[in-house]
């Protein structure tokens, strides 16, 4: 037995505990902050599903299902009821509080009626006065009815007897319908249910032709997706597994619904827009891409609308011969990945623990921005070897060009304020600002890293880059702000991506790492003590290994991230897993449990691979297995799919080992060992 604290028990044995379980559950989260459907009450104990209802649910009914049924406005039910299987009728029907209504369909036209009361057992010998049916002693229904035992077989059981009959004409069934539930049942309808064939429960369960049971389900089902869609202010459309709504709309040629209004809230008309994206490419109609494209585009326009409205304005600030130098950790995620990544963390916030870490005793990304006597912008790679001469606003806006080495740089004067739009004072030229401004700019990056690395480069890079450039250009933007216009960049690149990346690398140490839900992500930070990572006995498990292959995570990402704006259910509930697995892995950080924390870094590695496959290529499977035996776990940082893998040793012998044995073999040319430790510094900007 395992104790689970704070664990609840729901019970569903019995039609009662249907409705209160339910209504538990559904009204757990009873803080209206935390609805998503904001100004909309906790729904009551009303539940439909899959089905046509024109004589709504009001203030008067409480306790009722409605699955798989049509309700026309001729229907009058009250509370405690349970309606399932109903076809499409115009009965005029009055049921009493307490009564139930299944029919379920039988052979190739009919169906059996099957009434029963709320708080029915449905077990007992039939001539016990304590054996209940409909509320009553089934011996007085019986006997109201002039039905002998005979008559149902001599059933010992009331689940065996054979009470229910079967007809395809739906107006005979009407009169059943009202002779089962009547107080003065008329004898003739008596020698109507005689007539007819009957079946008990028992035979129900067996005989019920369950493909006319789904294909009525459907059809409701079908009814039903274009109204919840059409009054999608006021109901879960766009709450639901939309991956799983495309795929009926498709399969069923429903016409995808009218365009939401401008006014719709942003998050919903992102899901919108994926939705209508998902539905064309399963129907195999033309539209698919530009309604992708547009759910990324007004992702884009909310992670950018705060950047926009503070324009800025780059004042010259260093003297003629001054370097400002800026250089920066990167990171290893460790738990919670993927949670920092919009949509999910807009609507849910996120939860990583990371490390910022030094390579070989230095940090590895590094920028130097100079003032230039001639007003233009000149960028420069170290690393790349190439050089870019900017001259123009049209050359400037080029950030998002494919292939272009100093996309970042471009990007990153543009929010400091020197492309029209991003600043608060007009230019007609870059020339002319660039002359007010008092100089040109040189930028000069250097990243001593790998491409693909897997260690948030890009964008601890982008981080580097603006924190030099609000330094040179006297804009004042503390860790955090350079780490907000950090998202706000990779959304103008298109490249997408979370927060943690920058955070991870900008701030010092090992952290747990948090956002609130919306669109403003701001992330607090809870150090760690970094004494299993710097203590004599468990430093040297620590080992990072550059695999030599390379691999970006744009695609990766957009995959993931069109799966979120689906809700897609499979990449949600892993995703709250992950989060709530980064709590785990901060508790036994602080416990400083090395074999434990090796545990929690394999868990990550599964959770990883289970949200994307293409994380663990054959090469990098083939290398884990022959480090497996000697770790406690191991990781591919970031997106996964190459770069650096992250492992930790069983101990210190067992490092040794790990060494040796990749370090005779290879699995790429350029694969190395790379000396890691903890930056206790994270981002520094300084000048000469």
């Amino acid at each position: 037995m395992l104790p689970l604290p704070g664990g609840e028990f729901y019970h569903f044995g019995t039609s009662p505990e249907l409705l209160s379980s339910s209504l538990e559950i559904q009204n757990l989260v009873k803080d209206q902050r935390f609805i998503i459907q904001k100004g909309v009450k906790k729904q009551p104990s009303v539940f439909t599903q899959n089905a046509v209802i024109s004589q709504r649910p009001g203030a008067c009914n409480s306790f009722v299902w409605i699955e798989n049924s049509f309700i026309p406005e001729t229907w009058q039910y009250g509370k405690h009821h349970i309606f399932t299987g109903i076809p499409e009728n115009n009965w005029q029907l009055s049921v009493p509080d307490g009564v139930c209504i299944d029919i379920e369909p039988v052979g190739a036209s009919d169906f059996v009626l099957r009434p029963y009361g709320y708080t029915d057992a449905f077990r007992g010998r039939l001539d016990a006065p304590e054996t209940l049916y409909l509320g009553q002693p089934v011996t007085s229904w019986l006997a109201k009815r002039g039905i002998s035992m005979a008559d149902l077989g001599n059933a010992a059981d009331l689940q065996a007897a054979p009470l229910f009959p079967a007809t395809a004409s739906l107006p005979d069934m009407e009169r059943l319908l009202q002779w089962f539930i009547a107080d003065a049942p008329e004898a003739a309808v008596t020698a109507l249910w005689r007539s007819l064939p009957r079946y008990s429960a028992d035979d129900i369960s067996a005989k019920a032709n369950l493909h006319r049971l789904f294909a009525q389900r459907e059809q409701f089902q079908n009814d039903n997706l274009p109204a919840l869609a059409q009054n999608w202010r006021r109901s879960v459309f766009y709450q639901v597994n939309l991956k799983d709504a495309a795929h009926k709309f498709a399969d069923a040629a429903l016409p995808l619904p009218e365009a939401l209004p401008q006014d719709a809230p942003l998050m919903t008309r992102i899901h919108d827009a994926m939705f209508r994206s998902e539905a064309l490419r399963l129907a195999g109609k033309e539209g698919e891409d530009a309604a992708g494209d547009e759910a990324f585009r007004l992702l884009r326009e909310g992670l950018t609308a705060n950047a926009l409205r503070r324009k800025s304005h780059p004042v010259h600030t260093t003297y003629s011969d001054q370097i400002v130098w800026a250089r920066s950790s990167v990171r290893i995620d460790v738990a919670g990945g993927w949670t920092d990544t919009p949509p999910y963390s807009l609507v849910s916030g996120g939860n990583v623990v990371n490390l910022a870490i030094e390579l070989n005793g230095q940090p590895p990304l590094q920028v130097y921005v100079k003032p230039s006597a001639e007003p233009v912008i000149i960028c420069r790679s170290i690393d790349l070897g190439a050089m870019e001469r900017i001259e123009t606003f049209e050359e400037l806006k080029q950030y998002n060009k494919v292939g272009s080495p100093f996309s970042i740089p471009k990007a990153a004067l543009t929010l400091a304020g020197f492309l029209p739009g991003f600043c608060d004072t007009p230019y007609r030229t870059l020339r002319e600002q660039l002359e007010d401004f008092g100089c040109g700019i040189e930028i000069t990056l250097l990243a001593a890293i790998p491409a693909g690395s897997g260690l948030g480069t890009s964008s601890i890079l982008a981080a580097t880059v603006l924190g030099a450039v609000s330094d040179f250009c006297g804009l004042h933007w503390d860790k955090n702000e350079i780490c907000n216009r950090t998202l706000v960049l990779e959304q103008l690149l298109t490249t997408g991506g979370g927060w943690q990346d920058q955070y991870g690398g900008v701030l010092p140490g090992i952290k747990l790492l948090q956002t609130n839900p919306g669109f403003d992500q701001n992330a607090t930070a809870r150090w760690l003590p970094s004494s299993l990572f710097t203590a004599p006995e468990t430093a040297p498990c620590h080992l990072l290994y550059y695999t030599g292959i390379t691999r970006t995570a744009k695609n990766i990402l957009a995959e993931i991230v069109r799966g979120m704006f689906l809700n897609n259910t499979e990449h949600l509930a892993l995703l709250d897993d992950m989060k709530q697995h980064a709590l785990e892995m901060f508790r036994t950080i602080q416990q400083g449990d090395l074999e434990a924390y090796g545990r929690l870094l394999a868990a990550t590695w599964e959770q990883n691979k289970r949200l994307d496959a293409g994380t663990n290529p054959p090469a990098v499977e083939a290398l884990c297995r022959k480090v497996h035996d000697y770790c406690l776990g191991y990781k591919l940082p970031g997106a996964g799919g190459g770069g650096f893998l992250y492992m930790v040793a069983k101990d210190i012998e067992a490092a040794r080992r790990i060494r040796a044995l990749l370090s005779e073999s290879p699995i790429m040319p350029a694969a190395r060992f790379v000396e890691m430790s903890i930056s206790d510094k994270g981002l520094q900007v300084s000048r000469s």
